[in-house]
C-alpha cells in the first residue's frame, strides 16, 4: 500500500494552504473536503525514531479513514514540525502551524517544556490538542481546557510501578530520569509514590536525551547497589543505560514507564537477570478479542508499520480524534469541537476514554507488561 507519509513538507504543506484559500472555509483549517491537523514533536536524534513510530501509528487510523471518504466527507491532512524537544521552537513551530500552515487542531504533539511552552498560545487561538505524548502532569494541568490527552497520567504509573515493587519486597530502589522537565517531574512523582511504603530512593540519576552520558548513568546504577531500577527515559537511552550498568558489574530489575520503547531496548541491549518490566498505558496489540486491535494490525501489516506500543498508542490516539471529529459533525468549529471533547466517553479497543469528568486525562489504563531478551511482550 502506498501510504501518504504523515510528516508533510514545507512544499506540500504551502500547496495545502493555496487550496484552503480557493475553498469557503468554515473555520481556519477546514474546507469543504479536508481538515488540517499539525503536530510540533521532537522527530530527530534518539528520542524522534520512537516519535516517529507513535505517528506511522496515528497514520494509520488516519489513511483508514481516508480511504473511505474521511470524516463527514472531509479527508484529514498532518502537518508535523521538529522542534527537538526544545520549548523555544515548539513555540516558534505552534506559531507556525497556525499562521502559515493554518491548521485547525493540533495532535499527537510531544514532551512537557514543550507543551508547557505553548499554553497561552492554545488558549488564545482556542485551537484543541488531542493525543499528546510524553507530557507530564503539571504540563497537562498548564493546558487543561485546551488538551485532551488519552494516556493515563505519569503519577498513575509511578504509584503502579511502585506498588508493584512493594508488593513483592523489593525496598532498594535507583531512579534513572531523561534531564528534561518531564523527567525531573517523573521522580517526584515517584518519590511521592514511594511515601506510604516508607521508601526512599537508593540513587537518583540524570541521563541526557542523547545518551552521550550513559556510560556514567550506568556505573552511578551499579554503584547504588539497588535491588530495582525505575526508568523514565525514551529512544535507544534506556537500552544504553542499561548496557552500562551491566558492564559495570550489576544486574538489577529493571522497570521502566511507559515512554520507555521494549522493542528498540531489546535491540540495543541483550536483557539480562531480571530483564524489563514497563508499565503500559495501552492495551495489549497482539490481543485477539478486540477488533479494532485487529484492524490495527491488518493495517501495520499493509503499510509496513512494526506492530508494537507505540504505533498502537498513535493508531488508538488517531482514533479519539477521528470519533470527536464524527460526533462534531459536518458543522465543524473549534469551540464545536471543544464542546464534543469535553462530553466524550467511549470504550475503545478494552481501554475507558472518558474526558466527561473534566479531567484532561481520558485513560486510567495501566498494565505491568515484561520485555523478553527478543524483544517480545509478555503479560
Amino acid at each position: 500500500m502506498q501510504r501518504r507519509s504523515f510528516i508533510a513538507s514545507t512544499a506540500v504543506a504551502a500547496a495545502g494552504l493555496a487550496r484552503l484559500s480557493c475553498a469557503q472555509a468554515a473555520e481556519t483549517g477546514v474546507s469543504d473536503s479536508e481538515v488540517v491537523l499539525g503536530s510540533s514533536a521532537v522527530l530527530s536524534g534518539p528520542l524522534g525514531s520512537q516519535i516517529k513510530v507513535v505517528h506511522n501509528g496515528a497514520a494509520l487510523a488516519f489513511d483508514a479513514v481516508n480511504e473511505q471518504g474521511g470524516v463527514n466527507g472531509r479527508k484529514i491532512k498532518m502537518v508535523a514540525l521538529d522542534d527537538e524537544l526544545k520549548p523555544e521552537k515548539a513555540l516558534e513551530n505552534y506559531t507556525k502551524l497556525l499562521n502559515d500552515h493554518r491548521v485547525f487542531a493540533f495532535f499527537g504533539c510531544v514532551g512537557s517544556g514543550t507543551t508547557a511552552a505553548a499554553a497561552k498560545l492554545l488558549q488564545q487561538s482556542g485551537a484543541p490538542s488531542v493525543g499528546g505524548y510524553g507530557v507530564g502532569d503539571s504540563a497537562r494541568e498548564r493546558v487543561a481546557g485546551s488538551a485532551y490527552f488519552v494516556r493515563a497520567s505519569n503519577a498513575r504509573e509511578a504509584q503502579a510501578l511502585v506498588e508493584h515493587l512493594a508488593t513483592i519486597g523489593v525496598n532498594k530502589i535507583a531512579i534513572v530520569h531523561l534531564d528534561n522537565p518531564g523527567g525531573a517531574e517523573a521522580v517526584k512523582l515517584i518519590e511521592a509514590a514511594m511515601v506510604p511504603h516508607k521508601l526512599v530512593p537508593t540513587a537518583k540519576v540524570v541521563a541526557k536525551g542523547d545518551g552521550s552520558d550513559a556510560a556514567a548513568a550506568g556505573k552511578a546504577l551499579a554503584d547504588s547497589q539497588s535491588q530495582a531500577i525505575l526508568m523514565y527515559l525514551a529512544g535507544t537511552v534506556a537500552g544504553e543505560v542499561i548496557k552500562a550498568t551491566y558492564a559495570a558489574g550489576s544486574k538489577p530489575m529493571f522497570y521502566g514507564m511507559s515512554i520507555v520503547p521494549g522493542e528498540v531496548t531489546a535491540k540495543v541491549v541483550a536483557l539480562q537477570a531480571g530483564g524489563l518490566a514497563i508499565s503500559q498505558v495501552m492495551p495489549y496489540p497482539w490481543g485477539e478479542v478486540e477488533t479494532v486491535t485487529r484492524d490495527y494490525r491488518r493495517l501495520a501489516e499493509r503499510a509496513q508499520v512494526p506492530v508494537g506500543y507505540g504505533s498502537f498508542e498513535g493508531y488508538l490516539n488517531g482514533l479519539v480524534m477521528i470519533e470527536a471529529l464524527k460526533r462534531t459533525g459536518r458543522d465543524l468549529t473549534r469551540a464545536r469541537l471543544h464542546a464534543t471533547l469535553r462530553a466524550l466517553k467511549f470504550r475503545l479497543a478494552g481501554m475507558d476514554i472518558d474526558f466527561s469528568t473534566g479531567n484532561t486525562t481520558g485513560s486510567r489504563f495501566i498494565e505491568m507488561v515484561r520485555v523478553t531478551p527478543e524483544g517480545r511482550f509478555v503479560r
